[in-house]
């Protein structure tokens, strides 16, 4: 039989052994709860990238949803542009359609017409005082000869006829002089020849001993009054020729002709 002692003994014994198998059990438990809480940090660590990365990819779609509203938003407005630009282009083809239609009318109206400008043209120069004459009156042949050519289109030879009426303007503004061989009552002579517009066409000869003026109505050269007109045409004659300066002459100038004009019917 156990005295007193042994009893206790055992009794602390057995306490210690329920003890140490406490805390092992305790210990047992804690690590299995720190292993539990690491697994869910780790778990929790995956959800969070997950998430971070779903944000992430969020984000960049709304960024990329933002551009493309934006990029459809400027194409818009370029397409509105754009119908604006071909309705525009429909209605200028709609003209261009109809101006060509009328191409070949035009150039059926053209033809005569030019025909008759050159035609008028032609007798201009012929009822004209005689200056340049052989220049002018090839000038309109060439002309003539280019309406009936087949290769020439009608817009040259509408520029060529403008030029024409053109030049023989500019014959009225200024003032020249060139040799010439006139004949002056049944003698040729080699004279400087003066032309003031179409004011006045004048001659005189070389040693200035003789002047004369074109007498357009009776179409001759009528011999002026040399002590009269002699330093005056000289001078004009320099003044053309750039060799004197611009001065105020008096020179003889056929009065204009009246020309009646009756209508038909009167």
């Amino acid at each position: 039989m156990m005295n007193k002692s042994d009893r206790k003994l055992t009794s602390l014994l057995l306490v210690a052994v329920v003890t140490l198998f406490a805390q092992g059990a305790y210990a047992a438990a804690l690590a299995e709860i720190q292993k539990e809480g690491e697994k869910k940090l780790v778990e929790a660590e995956k959800s969070q990238k997950r998430i971070d990365k779903i944000v992430a990819g969020a984000q960049e779609r709304l960024i990329r949803y933002r551009a493309l509203m934006k990029q459809i938003e400027g194409l818009e407005t370029y397409n509105k542009q754009l119908s604006t630009q071909v309705a525009s282009q429909e209605g200028l083809i709609e003209r261009f359609d109809q101006s060509i239609s009328q191409v070949a009318l035009i150039k059926r109206q053209m033809s005569p017409l030019l025909s008759s400008m050159v035609e008028s043209l032609e007798k201009f120069v012929e009822l004209d005082l005689p200056f340049h004459t052989a220049e002018r009156q090839e000038r309109m042949a060439l002309i003539r000869e280019n309406l009936a050519s087949t290769e020439i289109d009608m817009a040259e030879k509408f520029r060529q006829v403008i030029e024409a009426y053109q030049i023989e303007n500019e014959y009225g503004r200024k003032i020249d002089s060139y040799r010439s061989i006139v004949d002056l009552n049944g003698v040729e002579h080699e004279v400087d020849v003066l032309r003031v517009g179409r004011v006045a066409l004048l001659c005189q000869s070389k040693d200035t001993k003789i002047s004369a003026r074109w007498d357009n109505a009776q179409k001759i050269w009528v011999e002026l009054d040399n002590a009269t007109y002699r330093n005056a045409i000289r001078k004009g004659i320099k003044m053309a020729k750039k060799q004197a300066s611009i001065d105020i002459l008096t020179l003889p100038i056929s009065a204009p002709e009246l020309t009646a004009v009756t209508e038909a019917g009167e």
